[in-house]
């Protein structure tokens, strides 16, 4: 799948700035979609039977994506995620790509604010960033507005407002097997231990229970939680830059 991307993308993993977004929506069901649905049903019937959590919703899917001189661009459309539950066990699937926001909290002593997920989520004790599909509830004017997919889902997920946040310069992105993340920094004003309690706060009241478990991080060790692997090329981005700093005050 690696070979889905023409040659002038960056390789799988590697980091790239991304300078515009456009995420367009179009009627429709996506073609993934219209050719599989049969056995996507049965496959969710297989999921839901060992996992009764988990919600077929409709989320944005994409294709047609294209990257130049730091503007992503793709069109997308409505499709349930039964069917990309169905996708994501392709080993190569005929079309289709699973494009999604990050934000990467930034506690004011320099810790990253991750998340483990629940048993009953579809990626049950991985470590990442909260963080969801871009859903119906994200399309303005029939296009994506990723800065609004990301405060809903961080605020849903953690209980923290990226409002009250200071959102770092740029954008960046990086791909790995016909996925992409679009991501960036936002930097709080309160500690590390500050952000959890409020997590701890937050998972205490929260009926969807989604989260297991808040995470701080304060190194690019990728062994040191079970991560996402999209998540490691973000955190030797961050320390990395942390670590040259210190050199040059030094």
């Amino acid at each position: 799948m690696s070979g889905f991307f023409p040659e002038n993308w960056p390789a799988e993993l590697q980091v790239f700035p991304v300078h515009s977004v456009d995420l367009a929506v179009r009627a429709g069901d996506h073609p993934f979609h219209l050719a599989e649905s049969d056995r996507a049903a049965e496959n969710w019937r297989c999921e839901i039977a060992a996992n009764p959590a988990l919600f077929d919703g409709r989320m944005v899917f994409f294709d047609r994506v294209r990257l130049a001189d730091g503007a992503l661009s793709a069109e997308g459309h409505l499709m349930p995620f039964s069917s990309f539950m169905w996708w994501r066990k392709q080993i190569a699937p005929p079309c289709g790509v699973h494009i999604f926001g990050w934000a990467i909290p930034i506690s004011s002593d320099g810790a990253i604010i991750a998340i483990r997920m629940g048993q009953q989520t579809a990626n049950p004790g991985l470590v990442y960033c909260a963080a969801g599909s871009l859903d119906a509830n994200d399309i303005v004017d029939n296009s994506c507005d990723l800065s609004g997919n990301l405060r809903r889902e961080v605020l849903e997920e953690t209980g923290l407002d990226l409002a009250e946040a200071k959102p770092q310069s740029g954008w960046y992105g990086l791909h790995r097997d016909r996925r992409i993340t679009l991501y960036r920094y936002f930097r709080f004003e309160r500690t590390a231990e500050e952000l959890l309690s409020a997590i701890r706060q937050h998972m205490a009241v929260d009926h969807e229970k989604e989260i297991e478990a808040a995470v701080v991080i304060r190194s690019a060790d990728p062994d040191a939680h079970p991560y996402s692997p999209m998540m490691l090329p973000i955190l030797r981005q961050f320390f990395e830059a942390v670590d040259v700093g210190r050199k040059g005050v030094a």
